[in-house]
């Protein structure tokens, strides 16, 4: 395993004093747990970065696969995690709280995955049709495409505002596009293939068939793991929890996705296969039979009559009250 040799690192420390400064406690598990194992990999990577850096001469060609995994966790230096992980703060913040947790870890390792193949095709259609093999020897490292395609989904979800860019107001609609040239004009060093990659993966999920897969994918997984008690939902962008045991208030239920996951229920058990109107009388008659409540204080349990209600239990009251009179 190989260790960082030196002793400060800037960069390292920007990254940790901006994290502290939100609030550890108000970073989503995810997301910390996502700037935790960049930070990790930075400081202890598992190979030299020549060795997890991901290209179609080692991929695909040398069949190396497990750089698609490595690439995304491991950072040129400090400052380039730094860039990354600052962008990820605030990226993961707003999308895991909008999207939930556990879609959010899904959409992750979907992203780092499908970027880098991405990626690949691209450089190989590079190399292919300007007949250039340097394409195919290119390695890029880090996780810069993965916050494209996140960037993507953020402008999606928050379509309104600007975002300024060098100076220059920019429409989030077209945001990605204009730091992606941006980014590749002034720091001319950086893989313009891999951020391209990462945007398009990003509209795969937005404007693709990606999402549907993805929720395919994890309806079949879920379907076969049989967990008792318990029913995953999805919210308006995905998986978002688990329903069983309520924890925090009744289920909700969503019919978005591939099937519907309401399941069928039985009003009867609490209507007692009474209408709305029987409901309501038995209710006004339990309530004037009730002698241990004064008749000016309001029912019991939070039940609030309309005024016409109101006086519907009035004259029902004295209905009673004159037959009790003729009986007794």
């Amino acid at each position: 395993m190989q260790r960082r040799t030196r002793t400060i690192n800037t960069g390292l420390i920007l990254l940790l004093s901006q994290i502290f400064h939100v609030g550890i406690h108000n970073i989503p598990p995810v997301t910390l747990a996502v700037l935790a194992l960049n930070v990790w990999f930075f400081l202890n990577p598992l190979k030299p970065l020549y060795e997890s850096c991901i290209s179609v001469e080692k991929c695909y060609q040398q069949k190396d696969w497990q750089r698609l995994v490595l690439s995304p966790f491991h950072h040129a230096d400090d400052w380039h995690l730094y860039f990354n992980m600052a962008s990820m703060l605030w990226k993961g913040i707003n999308l895991e709280r909008r999207l939930g947790s556990r879609w959010f870890v899904y959409i992750i390792a979907t992203f780092s995955l499908l970027t880098g193949v991405v990626y690949l095709l691209l450089e190989f259609a590079l190399a292919e049709f300007m007949d250039e093999p340097d394409f195919r020897r290119s390695c890029a490292v880090g996780f810069s495409g993965v916050l494209f395609a996140l960037k993507v989904l953020s402008n999606y979800y928050c379509p309104g505002g600007f975002v300024n860019i060098f100076g220059v107001p920019v429409s989030n609609r077209f945001a990605c596009w204009a730091e992606l040239f941006a980014i590749h004009f002034f720091s001319p060093g950086t893989s313009f293939a891999g951020h391209l990659a990462g945007i398009l993966v990003g509209l795969m999920y937005t404007q693709g068939p990606l999402k549907k897969i993805m929720k395919t994918c994890a309806d079949i997984f879920y379907s076969h793991s049989g967990y008792p008690g318990q029913q995953y939902y999805f919210n308006n962008s995905g998986y978002s929890g688990y329903q069983g045991p309520y924890p925090y208030g009744p289920p909700r239920y969503y019919e978005q996705g591939p099937r519907s996951y309401e399941e069928p229920r039985n009003y009867d058990v609490y209507t007692a296969g009474l209408s709305e109107d029987e409901q309501l009388e038995r209710a006004l008659r339990a309530s004037l039979q009730d002698r241990g409540h004064p008749r000016s204080s309001p029912p019991p349990f939070g039940f609030r009559l309309s005024p016409e209600e109101e006086m519907r239990r009035q004259r029902l009251h004295r209905f009673d009250a004159q037959r009790g009179g003729t009986t007794s």
